[in-house]
């Protein structure tokens, strides 16, 4: 904070009520717009919340996109919804209007709000077929490519840890954005990850695996078991790739999947145990954490494991030997062996080609890209389907699981399907028959979604047009130390992170960080300074630039009013308004209405 008149005047507005506190976690704008804020059931004695619909119960769009099958799987996606609606007693919510739209996609698609001039050029395009040519521009879009990046690579990679953050991460994000922009399907993409080979300085896919190899198996059995005992690994392209947590077979039968037993976690293992890494990342633990990491390379070493078996501990006590083999078809007690005259990389390209053809990866990697776009998979969480957690809806997941296949897991496809059905275009804000929260998994409202960490930086630097985003390399050292104050740096022994601090600490660091305010105070050429120069005078179009900088949508006119009574915009020298108008850019930014994508 600058100055106690400073802090008076951002207290006073949020003493508005246009902005709920900045650390709450739950989104408070609806309650502006309902008719009686709650009113008792007499029948069940329980406040009840009543909220007018504010949005459009009709939602007409062109759909724009070449090719049949995004009229053809969108309205199979609405049909099979509405049946669960019509058996559930569930009215959907309301449609969301233009402004809602452009940055819920935006956030989704390229990871960050729209710009004003996106905006613009946005309204301009005929009603009826704007936002089907808003999502084709959106995947057309350079930010598609990173912000995709980014999130692959820290579910490949984690946050955490020598591989979660700097040489090795940004290696891994680099390869991973040349995928994205040139849309390789997710199939490829895979199949590369998990036969990656060579130096990672050339290939940043080898990371994946070398991150995850885990503890090194005494010299005396490397030759009969490798050099690597993967159990990360396995338990990584598993849980990643065919949505099933079998991390929790390795030491027993798996207590919440019947068909899941401790022989497939270490057959799959068997596939990777003549994986070979040379070169020696940092040590976590050790002082040459600090130290730049060194080149490492990814080979396979055809010379160890000859007979492709793996040993474990039963929970008796005893040691059993397993083959490679993979996870059986359903109905069937064994899967597909590992023929141990295949070596070397072939071992990893049989493993490849059995995960693509399981029928889990297409449901696994509908359910991840589907949760992502809606709040919740039908599977939640997104990456653990087992006997007691089966999907909310699965005739529709099963269906475009089939249709993803299909087309060949073409991730464009599968957005346009999901962002052109009507349920992607529905409010957050509840009705009577659709407030509960175990009502989420029939998606006849939108489930808010706190922004990442990625988001929320590339949102920021975007709505206060900060001086770093204009030089790639001062971007990138601003994104580093950003993210490194929101995530703590602990991992488990599977390679996740134990820790992500979300939405409040992300407001506590937004509200006194060096960064935003250097921001929002730039002269010349920052939001608020370009809005002044271009508004003058005019207090009503310069506040309604800042809200479309930030919020994605104009002032409501009681917003307007509260703001010219709370806040000093009429009186005093340029620099006081100045301050003034940083005052409210502040806030906005700190608003939930902002952290939220909604």
């Amino acid at each position: 904070m600058r100055d106690a008149a400073y802090r008076s005047r951002l207290q006073n507005l949020c003493a508005t009520g246009l902005f709920l506190a900045a650390l709450a976690t739950l989104y408070g704008l609806a309650q502006a717009e309902e008719t009686d804020k709650t009113k008792t059931d007499k029948k069940a004695d329980k406040p009840a919340l009543v909220i007018k619909p504010t949005g459009p119960m009709t939602l007409k769009m062109t759909i724009t996109s070449s090719g049949s099958d995004v009229a053809e799987v969108s309205k199979l996606i609405d049909e099979k919804l509405e049946a669960e609606w019509k058996a559930n007693n569930v009215t959907p919510s309301h449609f969301i209007d233009d402004y809602e739209f452009i940055r819920r996609a935006s956030l989704d698609i390229i990871g960050r709000v729209a710009k004003p001039e996106e905006i613009a050029r946005y309204l301009k395009d005929p009603p009826e077929k704007r936002r089907s040519l808003l999502i084709d521009r959106l995947l057309a879009h350079e930010d598609y490519a990173r912000h995709w990046a980014n999130m692959w690579t820290n579910w490949l990679l984690t946050r955490a840890g020598v591989f979660g953050r700097g040489k090795y991460h940004d290696q891994m994000n680099g390869w991973l954005k040349d995928q994205f922009a040139s849309n390789r399907p997710l199939s490829e993409i895979v199949t590369k990850l998990i036969t990656a080979k060579g130096k990672n300085s050339e290939n940043g896919a080898v990371n994946f695996l070398l991150a995850h190899v885990g503890e090194n198996i005494p010299n005396a059995r490397v030759k009969e078991e490798g050099q690597f005992e993967m159990v990360p690994a396995t338990s990584r392209i598993a849980r990643i790739f065919l949505g099933t947590q079998i991390q929790c077979a390795q030491c027993h039968p798996h207590p919440f999947s019947n068909g899941l037993k401790q022989e497939m976690f270490w057959g799959i293992n068997g596939f990777l145990r003549q994986v070979k890494r040379e070169g020696q990342p940092p040590n976590p633990n050790m002082n040459n954490a600090m130290l730049a990491p060194s080149d490492l390379t990814l080979l396979d070493d055809p010379t160890v494991n000859p007979d492709a078996n793996v040993f474990f501990e039963l929970r008796s006590g005893k040691i059993k030997m397993w083959n490679a083999e993979f996870l059986p078809p359903p109905g069937k007690e064994r899967g597909p062996r590992l023929d141990p005259k295949k070596t070397g990389i072939e071992r990893r390209e049989e493993l490849a080609r059995y995960v693509i053809e399981h029928e889990m990866f297409a449901k696994a990697m509908v359910n991840r890209i589907w949760g992502l776009f809606f709040g919740r998979g039908f599977v939640n969480p997104i990456d653990d389907f087992n006997d007691n957690n089966q999907p909310s809806n699965p005739d529709l997941l099963n269906t475009l699981a089939e249709r993803f296949r299909h087309y060949g897991y073409d991730q464009h496809k599968l957005i346009r399907w999901i962002t052109h059905s009507q349920a992607y275009h529905r409010s957050y804000v509840a009705n009577p028959s659709n407030d509960k929260p175990e009502q989420e998994v029939l998606f006849s409202r939108m489930v808010m979604k706190s922004l990442s960490p990625e988001q929320l930086f590339e949102s920021l630097v975007t709505s206060t047009q900060a001086e770093a985003g204009e030089d790639p390399k001062k971007r990138k050292e601003l994104r580093d130390r950003w993210l490194g104050s929101l995530v703590t740096n602990f991992g488990d022994d599977e390679g996740n992170e134990v820790t992500f601090n979300g939405t409040i600490v992300q407001a506590l660091l937004m509200m006194n960080g060096r960064d935003i305010n250097e921001a929002i105070s730039r002269p010349g050429k920052g939001t608020v300074a370009m809005a002044m120069a271009k508004r003058g005078a005019n207090l009503n179009s310069v506040v309604t630039d800042l809200f479309l900088a930030t919020l994605n949508r104009p002032p409501r006119k009681q917003e307007l009013l509260d703001i010219q009574k709370k806040l000093p915009l009429k009186t005093g020298t340029k620099d006081d308004l100045k301050a003034a108008y940083e005052d409210l850019l502040w806030a906005l930014l700190n608003s939930n209405e902002y952290l939220l994508n909604h």
